[in-house]
């Protein structure tokens, strides 16, 4: 019963995310800090009441780690909103998805975690999957990788320093640092080029957060609910539907060198997790 439950939270978290990345590129009229500014809108909404409400102390403690984490938070979802004007949904979904290998990556380095010489093989793997993609697929823009997998990067920051903090702040502390400063950095950016939303822009512009938002707790709900071998693989369902809407939606062309690319990004990314609980 637990781990249908839990495939279910993952499932229906899933869903949200990949509703979120639909509104972003349906959106792409607005400038990137607007939508941002808007994505942490959304969040806030449900963070501040709920720290309000249980009584968590709204800075925690490891203030320092806290700031980074929302900073790489900011860079990465900046990022990655701009690549979704230069490549088609699911590409971006799938190259940002790379950010488990930069995690590991980093977490050898500096948390001293180790990497078996078989997860190394299927980083590889998975980076020949970007390599494909970009020599082989349909044309990918350079500007567009970049900057997806600067988004890919930060976002393995995030999860080294989350890793790092551990169990010792809520995870609505952490959220809403990231939510703050995406708050307060897309609103500031976003001043020059702010363009006043139509009500369905408003409603729109709106739901990114609860979208972010509801993702985020069910993935929680999820990997709490049962076995994460289990359960991870399922976050790259993500990938399948944001190809499915890129296709009947965006009118999207995904070539069969870019399916096998993200083929191979997947199968990299879903062994490495199979590898690493087997260890466990």
């Amino acid at each position: 019963m637990e781990k249908k439950k839990a495939i279910f939270y993952m499932i229906f978290s899933v869903i949200a995310f990949a509703l979120m990345n639909t509104v972003v590129k349906y959106l792409n009229s607005f400038n990137v800090y607007q939508i941002v500014f808007f994505r942490s809108i959304g969040t806030l909404l449900f963070t501040i009441p709920l720290l309000i409400k249980n009584k968590i102390p709204v800075l925690g403690t490891h203030r320092k780690w806290l700031i980074i984490r929302g900073l790489a938070g900011v860079i990465s979802l900046t990022c990655f909103f701009q690549s979704l004007n230069y490549l088609p949904v699911g590409t971006a979904v799938s190259l940002r998805y790379t950010s488990p290998i930069f995690a590991a990556i980093f977490a050898y380095f500096f948390l001293k975690e180790n990497i078996k010489p078989l997860q190394w093989i299927l980083f590889v793997v998975a980076f020949m999957g970007v390599l494909i993609i970009k020599g082989f697929g349909v044309e990918v823009n350079s500007i567009g990788l970049i900057l997806v997998m600067f988004s890919a990067i930060f976002l393995g920051i995030i999860f080294v320093v989350i890793r790092k903090i551990g169990n010792q702040e809520n995870p609505l502390v952490i959220i809403n640092y990231f939510m703050v400063m995406a708050f307060v950095f897309g609103g500031v950016m976003s001043i020059n080029y702010w363009k006043n939303p139509t009500v369905t822009e408003w409603l729109l512009l709106l739901s990114l957060g609860v979208f972010g938002y509801v993702g985020q707790l069910y993935m929680t709900k999820a990997f709490q609910s049962h076995e994460t071998n289990v359960i991870a693989p399922l976050k790259y369902l993500e990938v399948v539907f944001m190809i499915i809407i890129g296709a009947i939606w965006f009118g999207e062309i995904y070539n069969l060198w870019t399916l096998f690319g993200i083929f191979l990004i997947l199968m990299g990314l879903v062994y490495n997790i199979y590898i690493k609980q087997q260890s466990k």
